[in-house]
């Protein structure tokens, strides 16, 4: 009983599922921030390691407020402390060579290679660490052809055979205008992580983990891969434009003013006629079965949207539809999306404050733990803001000797307003 006692009162004085975990973090840009601001939301202690001049160099994307303050920065690196240390000095490699004992994690997303030319490779931090779980995230991984070569999300994209699915179907590819990419594959770490510390626990060996955009990217392919593969290259995945190829109608119509996305499968499609009032379209021998409507899913496309324009209002549209249970969307704006009631009571667009930005929006939490349904107070740091406070912590260097780090250029710092 006294057992059970203590682990519920462990449970109860934890402020968040990964409380207590340590993650030593050499990432910029995105994909290895997306991993560990995960972790910081749930609670690990995640030092930033930062360049002692310019820091993260995504300290210098927009947003910025007059001082200079990223708000992207801000974004990623929530509840993180910066340790701005120079890695090619000797006296900086020799100070992280002593923290890696101290962490139970270390992320980072150098081109491949790049770490262990820092000296830092899986086979020299597994001596200083052996329970340490290392996660290095790049564009191609670790190895392969293509492992050398440098790369971004949009790289990758195109690589994977993801670039040439987006577009119009008789026109180029198209640029996503999000980071899917990055931001998935900071998902796939922290999972990858999560994980490794759970087999950790069990085994207490920890591993080395090669995760790429690549195969991140690859992993999205739902149809197109074994579609092409299975058909023996009798089905080639190309561009859908606006309508789906393996089901109609599914795709994006035109209302009065704004566009919907419409999905009526074929268990929907009696549903779909009744609810536009047109249950002769059952019958209709262009779009009796389903394979039918495929083919003929772009005349299909402008019967429904003659239908919606002649509806009272898109809204009108819309409820009708909802009302029928078909499944259907509209096209927002970011903007229209920030300020829809339900993103807003889910906390899936956030307001959080800055010390220099003041309070702005940014995209939410998306884990979600009925044990810890509160948020962390957490604060982007300044480059270098946490120099004295993780090297006293972890390794009991003086005040002194860290000001005359600072002051030879193995640490940087900015000024932290008050």
């Amino acid at each position: 009983m006294e057992a059970k006692r203590n682990k519920n009162e462990t449970k109860m004085n934890q402020s968040h599922i990964l409380e207590g975990i340590k993650v030593l973090d050499f990432s910029q840009f995105l994909a290895g921030p997306a991993a560990t601001r995960l972790m910081a939301e749930m609670g690990a202690e995640i030092v930033k390691i930062e360049e002692p001049t310019v820091g993260d160099n995504s300290r210098y994307f927009p947003f910025k407020a007059e001082d200079g303050r990223s708000a992207y920065y801000v974004q990623q690196n929530r509840g993180k402390k910066s340790l701005a240390i120079d890695l090619k000095s000797e006296k900086g490699k020799e100070i992280i060579r002593q923290m890696i004992p101290h962490f139970d994690v270390m992320v980072e997303n150098f081109s491949a290679g790049v770490i262990g030319r820092l000296g830092f490779s899986w086979e020299e931090v597994k001596k200083l660490n052996p329970k340490i779980i290392m996660c290095s995230i790049s564009s191609f991984g670790q190895e392969g052809p293509l492992a050398h070569l440098p790369g971004f999300d949009y790289i990758a994209q195109a690589y994977s055979g993801v670039s040439a699915m987006i577009g119009p179907s008789d026109g180029p590819p198209s640029l996503t205008g999000l980071a899917i990419g990055d931001t998935s594959t900071g998902v796939h770490a922290a999972t990858a992580i999560g994980y490794s510390l759970f087999h950790r626990e069990r085994t207490g060996h920890g591993q080395y983990l090669d995760i790429s955009l690549l195969d991140t990217y690859f992993h999205h392919h739902e149809v197109n891969v074994q579609d092409y593969s299975a058909s023996k290259g009798k089905s080639l995945p190309r561009r859908l434009g606006t309508h789906h190829n393996v089901a109609a109608p599914v795709g994006m119509f035109k209302g009065r003013k704004r566009y919907f996305f419409i999905v009526a499968l074929t268990h929907q499609w009696p549903g779909f006629c009744e609810a536009i009032n047109m249950p002769e379209l059952q019958e209709d021998p262009r779009f009796s079965d389903q394979a039918i409507r495929i083919e003929n899913r772009l005349e299909l496309a402008k019967i429904i949207e003659q239908w919606m324009a002649e509806q009272s209002s898109d809204d009108a549209v819309q409820k009708i539809l909802e009302d029928a249970r078909i499944p259907v969307a509209p096209i927002l704006e970011v903007e229209e999306a920030m300020a829809h009631p339900h993103l807003i009571q889910r906390e899936t667009v956030r307001t959080i404050s800055d010390r220099s930005i003041g309070e702005f929006q940014v995209p939410g939490m998306p884990l979600r733990f009925s044990e810890f349904p509160g948020h962390l107070p957490l604060i982007a740091p300044y480059l270098g803001e946490h120099n004295t406070e993780v090297l006293t912590e972890y390794l009991s260097i003086s005040a002194q000797e860290i000001a005359d780090l600072e002051k030879s250029g193995v640490l940087g710092t900015e000024p932290v307003p008050k």
